[in-house]
């Protein structure tokens, strides 16, 4: 996937004042389908936590405050009105008015109250092998962060691919000594939510230790350690495992399709935002899955981690530079600009007339990066693409397909429409895009 397909609207100059509110993105959604529970979603979050830098970037970084939440970004949602469902032992209700769900015990007694421990700062055992980690999302005019894995000493990174997905610079630092890295991406699998990262001249890590017997069984103690809230102090999180091989389905969010985890350790434990890519523990200290997701507003969290074996398989394929299936090896090609909806433009009309509607092939630009291929070769909003390479380009998802089978540094020659009809061509060369 590359950023000709998002739809981004175009960037708004930094306000006087700055807003640093904080939010959540993530592919993994804000609302979570519990397994067995077709007609309900509780309230969850992907868990890179997430700042805006501009009052626009939060809409261009995400659908997250798309629903209104009352000022709050994130922080409580309840669904739907009136509803109410039973899980885990635990009776949520929400109230006919919207509002946040709240929870009780099977007696039926509506409580926000919950027994469940809150984390505490993580202890030098449960620190070790694992890092911060803070992005740079250079087009969104945002910043996000979250926790990683060290798997070999010379730097390889483990984490979710949703914490540094879209980021066009990477910050690791290891949580155990303080020294802090450039990191770079190796590969990814978004369907799978990970993603390996190299730290840039990283030699003598301490890795974490992946536990080497079987996985946990229903009711073991686990704790979920990571940068609670972009905090940067790594928090610990006790819990218990309540099913295996749990399924998440997420809905969609902003421009990014609802997808489905498998396979998943689900626990409940006071995981939060920025704990994503984080490991889970087993009463080992053991890294038993990587946390990866979890609900929001109610009484007990329910959160969600990838099993290591499964996320090791990918790593494995990954670092074999096998880009077959849904991983990605690297950065991909970029052209440099954003997209209106494909091709479609409403003419004005006056009262009582019908509205004229012309639809032309082709990719309509929306806006141009600075700095980029299609900068160089003078694009401009209101353009339209009609051919790569000679590849005729119909819609949006033609040029995305097209830039997509490129890597950056190859040469292509672009062909457009400019706004007064007339066609124009250049060639260029492609960029290296923000991760994916």
């Amino acid at each position: 996937m590359t950023i000709e397909n998002w739809q981004l609207p175009e960037p708004t100059p930094t306000p006087t004042t700055t807003a640093r509110e904080p939010f959540w993105r993530s592919r993994i959604g804000r609302f979570l389908a519990l397994t067995g529970v077709s007609t309900l979603a509780l309230t969850g979050v992907g868990l890179a936590y997430l700042e805006s830098t501009t009052a626009s970037s939060t809409t261009a970084a995400s659908s997250t405050d798309s629903t209104s939440d009352s000022g709050t970004n994130g922080a409580t949602y309840g669904y739907p009105e009136g509803g109410s469902m039973t899980y885990g032992g635990y009776t949520y209700e929400w109230p006919s008015d919207g509002g946040s769900a709240s929870g009780g015990g099977t007696s039926g007694t509506t409580t926000t109250d919950s027994t469940q421990e809150d984390a505490t700062t993580a202890s030098d055992d449960e620190s070790v092998g694992l890092v911060i980690i803070e992005t740079e999302l250079g087009y969104e005019e945002a910043s996000a962060a979250g926790t990683g894995i060290v798997l070999t000493s010379d730097g390889l990174v483990l984490t979710n691919n949703h914490v540094i997905e879209d980021s066009t610079e990477i910050q690791v630092t290891i949580a155990s000594t303080g020294e802090t890295y450039t990191a770079t991406v190796v590969g990814t699998d978004a369907t799978n939510d990970v993603a390996v990262l190299q730290l840039e001249g990283a030699s003598g890590l301490t890795t974490a230790t992946l536990d080497d017997d079987v996985d946990p069984d229903v009711g073991d103690a686990v704790t979920a350690v990571g940068n609670a809230e972009g905090g940067g102090v790594l928090m610990a999180a006790d819990g218990s495992v309540t099913e295996l091989e749990s399924t998440v389905t997420t809905s969609s969010e902003y421009t990014v399709e609802g997808e489905t985890l498998d396979g998943m350790i689900e626990f409940e434990a006071d995981v939060v935002s920025g704990d994503s890519g984080g490991a889970l523990l087993d009463d080992e200290g053991e890294v038993v899955g990587i946390t990866t997701a979890a609900s929001t507003g109610l009484a007990t969290t329910v959160a969600y981690a990838i099993p290591i074996d499964d996320a090791l398989a990918i790593v494995d394929q990954i670092l074999a530079g096998d880009e077959s299936g849904t991983v990605e090896i690297g950065y991909p090609a970029f052209l440099g600009i954003a997209i209106s909806s494909a091709g479609t433009t409403t003419s004005g009309t006056l009262p009582g007339q019908s509205t004229a509607t012309t639809t032309t092939d082709g990719a309509q630009v929306a806006y141009v990066y600075d700095d980029t291929a299609a900068a160089a070769a003078g694009l401009v909003a209101g353009d339209t693409i009609t051919a790569i390479d000679g590849t005729t380009i119909t819609s949006g998802d033609d040029l995305s397909t097209a830039i997509s089978g490129y890597e950056p540094g190859d040469s292509v020659t672009i062909t457009w429409t400019d706004a007064s009809g007339a066609t124009e061509s250049a060639t260029v060369t492609l960029g290296e895009g923000p991760a994916v």
